[in-house]
């Protein structure tokens, strides 16, 4: 008869450019590998993503999960089986405003992402860019995402800020990064490139100490883990993987995060992920 070894084992998987495909799916390879992990093979599978619930939870509809997705950066995970959030980390309303006067200084109009109920209410104001208004455009009809955009009074809410985004050059991102980290102690700065287009890039702000690996070592203490497998793609993974047990990226991982990781696997159009972890736990059983 075959016994389990003790090893029980959290695996957290990035999105983009990890789990999806270069499409931003999830293959019907994956879906399948997946629920035969959670259903069949008791394994404790989750994602952990920048992400927000509005495009988490229509990704991962066909996926059985029981386990808390972390999302927004860390600042959130979202219930699958409640459908709603928990272990939520919101921004101060001084916090808000400090990093809302540095966006001024520079010019730029972020978005800013507050959680009301179940839904995240999502403010801008000024102008947006071309990329900005294929943004909204792409989002602006999900059931968890309403957008508030040209809204002048987008410092005052009730609602407890999560994040502060904004997409544009990555150069121009990192110089306002820089000046946040100088200037606004209170807040985590996260700055990095576009997965397909490294001149462009994504600006994330949290409170302070948020961060994807803090809330995957607080799910593994939930969860009673011995053992935590991360795996990614961009460099922004870097954190989380330096937080597991062994960390995993896909062939198609920036050089510096296979460099960081302690194995490198196929591409991520391959479901490379899934059938890493069905094989994982099938080495669990021993007889």
């Amino acid at each position: 008869m075959a016994e389990m070894k003790n090893n029980k084992t959290l695996y957290v998987s990035d999105l983009d450019g990890t789990l999806l495909d270069n499409d931003s799916q999830l293959s019907q390879g994956t879906i399948d590998t997946l629920n035969h992990i959670i259903g069949e093979q008791g394994g404790l599978f989750t994602v952990a993503t920048a992400r927000t619930p509005a495009t988490v939870v229509p990704l991962m509809q066909q996926v059985h999960a029981t386990l808390p997705f972390i999302v927004i950066g860390g600042a959130a995970m979202w219930n699958p089986v409640t459908g709603g959030y928990e272990h939520t980390r919101g921004i101060t309303v001084a916090t808000v405003n400090a990093v809302a006067d540095v966006f001024d200084r520079h010019g730029i109009y972020p978005f800013i992402y507050r959680r009301h109920g179940s839904m995240l209410h999502t403010h801008h104001y000024g102008p947006l860019s071309p990329q900005e208004e294929r943004f909204v455009a792409a989002r602006q009809h999900l059931p968890l995402k309403k957008f508030f955009l040209g809204d002048g009074d987008y410092r005052n809410s009730a609602d407890e800020a999560l994040l502060i985004f904004s997409m544009n050059k990555y150069a121009v991102l990192k110089t306002l990064a820089e000046d946040l980290r100088a200037n606004v102690p209170t807040c985590s700065v996260m700055v990095y490139h576009d997965n397909f287009d490294p001149s462009e890039g994504y600006l994330e702000i949290f409170t302070a100490g948020t961060s994807k690996a803090g809330a995957i070592r607080q799910l593994a203490h939930e969860v009673g883990a011995q053992r935590i497998v991360v795996f990614g793609d961009n460099r922004n993974d870097i954190a989380m993987m330096q937080a597991a047990d062994h960390s995993v990226a896909v062939g198609n991982a920036f050089p510096e995060v296979k460099a960081a990781a302690s194995e490198v696997i196929g591409l991520n159009t391959a479901d490379s992920v899934a059938r890493w972890i069905e094989h994982d736990l099938a080495q669990s059983y021993r007889f």
